[in-house]
């Protein structure tokens, strides 16, 4: 059985489906859930698929793990849901989009916005066990999450890969840097976001590089919420 995934998406990766590692995942998923609370909920877990479809993504901000705190996680990397304030990387996401195009800080942490835009928020591993921070690593998702970036990478052109801290920018030799554009930085946490993501002006230079080739820059703001 193939999980529910929007479907380009499903016609671009339907042979990992049937990967011995995914059955292997999936398997251990189960195990989890009959234990623990799994986050985030199951009809989420591919969240960043049903926003971004493979043909629109112009995109990709890739994140660890999704957030293990109750109520955060809803399946876009560095998103929380309407409701749930700003987590403190994304704060700081927001405060370096300010200080490079002037948009103020918005008080909403849902990042929908962008998604439908083409921003592809991506996890490496896309579930989380409830207060335990990178409880899923090397379970079976990043064979599948790095088959996504070389997918991206292979198969469409002209994108804008955001690589944000050590964890995602080892994921740098999946992408052809020939035919896309990567922007590299330190994580946008408290703990390195003086280290050189404050001031890296990552969302000016996506815009600039995408409107070079011929495509719409992507409105930074959140707005409505």
């Amino acid at each position: 059985m193939k999980p529910q995934i929007e479907e380009s998406w499903l016609e671009v990766l339907a042979d990992q489906f049937e990967q011995p590692y995914f059955a292997a995942l999936k398997s251990f998923l189960m195990e989890e859930k009959q234990r623990y609370t799994v986050y985030p909920p199951g009809a989420l877990i591919f969240n960043a698929f049903a926003h971004t479809p493979f043909r629109q993504v112009k995109a990709v901000i890739l994140g660890q793990d999704p957030y293990h705190g109750k109520g955060q996680a809803h399946g876009l990397s560095f998103s929380v849901p309407d409701g749930v304030s700003p987590p403190p990387s994304l704060e700081n996401i927001f405060k370096e989009i300010q200080n490079d195009l002037g948009i103020p800080p918005s008080s909403s942490g849902n990042l929908e916005q962008w998604a439908d835009q083409g921003v592809f928020l991506l996890n490496a591993t896309l579930t989380v066990r409830a207060t335990t921070a990178g409880s899923h690593q090397n379970k079976g998702w990043e064979p599948f999450t790095d088959k996504v970036i070389e997918l991206l990478s292979t198969q469409r052109q002209h994108l804008v890969f955001m690589l944000w801290g050590n964890y995602a920018r080892a994921k740098k030799k999946l992408i052809d840097t020939q035919k896309h554009l990567v922007l590299e930085a330190p994580h946008p946490s408290p703990f390195s976001a003086y280290n050189g993501f404050f001031g890296c002006r990552h969302f000016s230079k996506a815009n600039e590089y995408l409107q070079q080739h011929g495509m719409t820059p992507v409105n930074w703001a959140i707005s409505g919420k």
